[in-house]
């Protein structure tokens, strides 16, 4: 057939023609178009996001392109833009993000001019300092990381260092809104991931979502009406979605009293009120923790005035105590009391303060984990340890009455003395430390001559008998022991960064006309007849609060405000009465030493903000 190829006419074969050459300019231009390259197959295992182009403002789009592995490693960046999409209120950087496919968790942002820029913008204390362009235009992009944390990280100090460099003409309202629209961009793009890393901070994206966006930037603002710097610190409950890292924690509280210029509240200063609200629990229902000899409840006394008083510190407020906060806030955790039977009551104080004084049948004895179980022959364990399930939350305590190790010099003979190591912690507190999470610490009247001949105490320094006569003397002895258990634990601090410890000062003894075993008395029953207010600024226990000076161990001082409750001690009331003594040295509970607790509470809170 003329005209034509194998059959073919003129016509059908231009038009064949013309429809390869449509093909091939179709094929070149493909990647050209933003339509069109939405339909590309998946070549590489990481998307990243470029900034690539600015609008009037300044504001960086943009771009989500796709790199093989090889681009990734040689730290190239010869992506492709396939989709643009403006934030408002930004400026231009070369930044780019990675994301994981498949089982995508984090996005993280690496290029030091735009963490910078978007730090300076969550974090700055006055908007005109923020610049409306990077510095040094779009800089090299460095391999992007995937990061595993799933929670916000903020190094305050540095950012705050980066933004007092900084200065431009960004409104508050501009840059609070860019950054609320950066993060609704990685929320749409990337609905898969959990978190967006922004240098050191991780917004947890799959937690708050979209709209609740503009919520959680305010919390982690810090801006108030009145211009101040006004931090909110992230919680440590599982259901919310910001947490600081363990690691700088106590870097972040330093900085942050640092910059607010605001000490830490004097909980021992203030006054005791009377109130209708208390006791927290009730004497009579708290039997499963407490020792019957302690609930004023069952034995003859009649006048119950000093369970409905309350401390109120003079300059602070203190949180309120409640079962289900302290719960909250101990979940994953272990409160540890190691001390003598005044860190006992105490013990049994917060076990009943926990349990609202009710039976509580899920609450599980765990002695046994840390050995504490009774000895054959024993009349008691040497602590008792308690888990609440719902939280994993665990509470214990161990008798140490002198805060030292104590190790027969002769274990095979059961009437051998006992090396009183006045320089090295209890064995107990060395075995079990790393576990503990809160730290309460007593020591005082178990330091004396007769005591430590009735337990055939021996003192041992350095591992050999004590000979420096300073040091053989009672006080000298206690002074030691004090500021040597500080010392160790103060420096174990740093390997267990999420252990906060306390040494509790002295409980009072209120013996008048003798002492315990020479008829001496507590017979008051009027509560504060000796005043009501403590007004000093230093403890009334100088040892104990020197030895913590210059330590992370915090003082929990309650021995002033204490003073002041003679008539809230055992006194001569118990179920079986020993005629001729009395107890004034012990605390009807509830009592006293849920005050302490009260106190312990609100400085554990006020710490975990931190």
């Amino acid at each position: 057939m003329k005209g034509g190829i194998q059959g073919m006419k003129i016509s059908q074969v231009s038009l064949v023609l013309i429809g390869l050459v449509c093909l091939t300019v179709l094929a070149l231009a493909w990647t050209k178009t933003t339509f069109l390259t939405s339909f590309i197959p998946t070549q590489s295992r990481v998307l990243q996001l470029d900034l690539v182009t600015s609008d009037i403002s300044g504001a960086p789009s943009f771009a989500v392109t796709e790199t093989g592995p090889k681009e990734i490693l040689e730290e190239k960046n010869n992506s492709v833009q396939t989709g643009i999409k403006q934030v408002e209120s930004l400026s231009s950087s070369g930044t780019e993000v990675a994301v994981e496919r498949g089982n995508i968790e984090n996005v993280a942002i690496t290029d030091k001019g735009a963490v910078n820029y978007v730090e300076a913008l969550k974090d700055s204390k006055n908007p005109a300092s923020v610049p409306d362009k990077l510095p040094g235009g779009k800089s090299k992009s460095k391999q992007a990381e995937i990061a595993l944390e799933n929670s916000l990280t903020v190094d305050s100090s540095a950012v705050k260092e980066q933004t007092r460099n900084l200065s431009a003409n960004t409104g508050k309202k501009g840059h609070r809104q860019g950054e609320i629209c950066l993060l609704r961009l990685f929320c749409s793009a990337f609905p898969a991931q959990k978190n967006l890393i922004l240098g050191t901070s991780v917004f947890n994206i799959s937690s708050i979502g979209a709209e609740s966006l503009p919520t959680v930037l305010e919390s982690t603002g810090s801006e108030d009406s009145g211009g101040k710097n006004k931090s909110k610190q992230a919680g440590t409950t599982p259901e919310k979605s910001l947490a600081v890292e363990p690691s700088i924690k106590r870097e972040q509280t330093q900085n942050s009293s640092a910059t607010s210029g605001e000490k830490d509240c004097n909980y021992a200063k203030g006054k005791w009120v009377f109130d209708d609200n208390w006791p927290l629990y009730s004497g009579y229902g708290c039997k499963q923790w407490l020792s019957p000899m302690w609930a004023c409840r069952l034995t003859q006394r009649t006048d119950f005035e000093y369970e409905r008083l309350r401390w109120q510190p003079r300059d602070c407020k203190m949180e309120h105590f409640t079962r289900r906060k302290f719960l909250k806030r101990m979940r994953h955790k272990t409160l540890a009391f190691v001390g003598d039977s005044l860190g006992r009551q105490q013990f049994q104080s917060l076990m009943c303060m926990v349990t609202g004084g009710e039976e509580r049948p899920e609450v599980q004895d765990i002695g046994y984990q840390y050995g504490l179980v009774k000895a054959r022959g024993a009349v008691r364990p040497d602590g008792w340890a308690y888990r609440f399930p719902r939280f994993n939350a665990t509470i214990l305590y161990y008798w140490s009455a002198s805060l030292c190790d104590l190790e027969p010099i002769n274990a095979s003979n059961p009437q051998t003395d006992v090396a009183m190591h006045l320089d090295r912690p209890p064995a107990f507190l060395r075995r079990f430390l790393h576990g503990f999470d809160v730290l309460v610490l007593n020591t005082g009247h178990h330091w004396n001559r007769g005591k430590l001949n009735a337990n055939r105490w021996v003192m041992y320094v350095g591992g050999v008998p004590n000979t420096n006569r300073k040091i053989a003397e009672i006080g000298g002895a206690k002074n030691l022991t004090v500021h040597s258990i500080v010392k160790w634990v103060d420096s174990q601090l740093p390997l267990y960064p999420h252990l906060q410890a306390f040494l509790r000062t002295m409980s009072p003894r209120h013996f008048f006309n003798g002492d315990w075993n020479t008829g001496g008395t507590c017979d008051n029953t009027t509560p504060l007849s000796g005043g009501k207010e403590v007004v000093q600024d230093k403890s009334s226990d100088p040892v104990t609060a020197s030895a913590v000076t210059g330590t992370g161990v915090k003082l929990l001082d309650i021995t002033a405000l204490s003073q002041l409750r003679d008539e809230a001690h055992i006194s001569r009331y118990s179920i079986r009465a020993t005629p001729g003594m009395q107890d004034c040295l012990h605390w009807c509970l509830p009592g006293l030493p849920d005050t302490w607790n009260e106190i312990l509470f609100a400085q554990i809170s006020s710490t975990t903000k931190s």
